[in-house]
């Protein structure tokens, strides 16, 4: 084999023939890539990109479970004689619950492997889909759509955390701005083919169908996910100019250290932001379906495919248009990423009204789609944006935090406020209302990127700077 050859040594791990040697860390460093225990250091230019399609699947049956229970809202009300509060505390107990276990499934994911945290999560609510179909009272439904969320909290948090470590921030928006497009395929797929089966077949069957094509894909991932270094894409181009440079620790965070997460102000703005969207988000997603069913006299099938498909298929355009734009202005500026989101939910905010006011379906359906692209230009950097400003061994933890925020205030008030709403006022005026949450969203974001943005990101590139200076220069003092 020739210096640069890249050679497949077993199932997960590949080396870069380029002087190999042993260092004092116990790793074996070759050229580009640095591997311990079967992990690669940097992946291969296919794979982190094949890592995203692995992961893309498992983030489209996680929102085609959630979905799929909004599209058969009029099926459940009508044979199961349940209220429109009822209906919002179905959509709500499975935020609630993803909500409250969403930090500490953050803090578990920056502990353990994130394949294993991938697979399980994967499983388990594909399981808790399939004996949801059981159900035979409103309190049996409410329960396991509460368990679901146990399963889903943990999903998330890892699938961001091992994406950034395959990717750099020259391509990270990017990546996660193609993985968010599973969201939105997932949306679709979950509320136009629920809605079609429960109308041919009833709820159940929709819901079974879902949670077993999930277990079948887990088995399937169990050879092909890999678990990468934490931290090892940040090391590589924030130190460069540190030759031979050793493996970043991976001991998981402390309580201490989650508690310096807290002094980020930017975090805390971002957060909130995202709490806002998320709000808006559910509005639409929750009760579109039931508006247009009402409003426009629809059937349930078309219905569902109108309030779903056309802003989720305007998301995913919106969600890659908006990653590609974020890593060019990133590479410029260092609130690029920011300045694409406020961009979003502000051009988004208009059309959110027209959403609960139009005086025509073909009025609606257009400010849906426009909506929608907005979205994806905000969703597509949530976390990128959040990891610019922290620790790489602290992504799980802060994916986990942003989640329990952005799903308690936002995903967990949204339904049953609405429903609440729509008996004082009309269900469209309670959705248009929604858009006010949308600029609070803007408003945040633009004080971000005026007051703490920039000092955050400098002390983050010192804080690495430092801590590779000083690992270099104590394997330097050992050797």
């Amino acid at each position: 084999m020739l210096p640069g050859s890249l050679i497949h040594l077993r199932n997960d791990v590949y080396m870069k023939l380029d002087q190999p040697r042993n260092d004092v860390s116990g790793s074996i460093s070759v050229g580009r890539y640095l591997c311990r225990n079967g992990t690669p250091q940097v992946a291969p230019k296919v794979y982190r990109w094949m890592i995203v399609l692995l992961l893309w699947l498992v983030c489209f049956f996680s929102y085609a479970d959630r979905q799929a229970f909004f599209s058969i809202f009029p099926l459940l009300q009508k044979q199961m004689s349940l209220t429109t509060v009822q209906l919002g505390l179905l959509g709500s107990s499975f935020a609630v619950v993803y909500g409250i276990g969403a930090p500490f499934a953050g803090f578990v994911v920056d502990r353990i492997r994130r394949k294993t945290a991938i697979l399980w999560g994967l499983q388990l609510w594909s399981v808790i889909c399939v004996l949801s179909a059981l159900s035979r009272s409103f309190f049996q439904l409410l329960i396991f759509r509460a368990m679901e969320g146990v399963g889903e909290t943990i999903y998330y948090p890892a699938a961001l955390s091992m994406v950034s470590d395959y990717h750099s921030k020259h391509t990270r928006s990017r990546a996660m701005g193609i993985l968010q497009t599973s969201v939105y395929a997932g949306t679709v797929g979950g509320g136009y083919w629920a809605g079609v089966m429960a109308q041919r077949h009833g709820w159940r069957t929709a819901i079974f169908v879902f949670g077993a094509l999930g277990c079948m894909l887990g088995l399937g991932l169990i050879r092909l996910l890999r678990e990468p270094i934490r931290g090892s894409t940040d090391r590589e181009n924030n130190a460069a100019q540190l030759s031979n440079h050793v493996e970043p620790s991976v001991a998981p965070i402390s309580l201490r250290a989650v508690g310096f997460l807290f002094r980020i102000k930017s975090l805390f703005a971002l957060t909130g932001a995202f709490a806002c969207a998320n709000f808006v988000a559910m509005v639409l997603l929750a009760w579109m379906p039931m508006y247009l069913y009402s409003r426009f006299h629809l059937n349930l099938a078309m219905a569902a495919f109108d309030a779903v498909v056309y802003p989720q298929i305007a998301s995913m355009a919106g969600s890659v248009c908006g990653g590609y734009l974020a890593d060019m202005f990133a590479n410029k500026r260092s609130d690029g990423r920011v300045l694409v989101q406020c961009f979003g939910v502000l051009a988004g905010a208009p059309f959110v009204v027209l959403c609960g006011l139009g005086g025509s379906l073909f009025q609606v359906i257009i400010a849906l789609i426009c909506w929608g692209f907005f979205k994806g230009m905000y969703d597509s950097n949530i976390f990128a944006s959040a990891f610019d400003v922290i620790p790489a061994d602290s992504r799980g933890t802060v994916s986990g935090l942003m989640n329990s925020v952005g799903w308690l205030v936002g995903g967990g008030l949204a339904p049953v406020s609405i429903g609440l709403f729509s008996r004082v006022i009309s269900l469209g005026k309670a959705i248009a209302l929604s858009s006010t949450v949308y600029i609070v969203a803007g408003v945040l974001l633009i004080f971000t990127m005026r007051r703490f943005l920039d000092g955050d990101i400098r002390r983050l590139r010192l804080t690495l700077f430092s801590s590779v200076a000083s690992e270099q220069s104590t394997t330097s003092t050992s050797t």
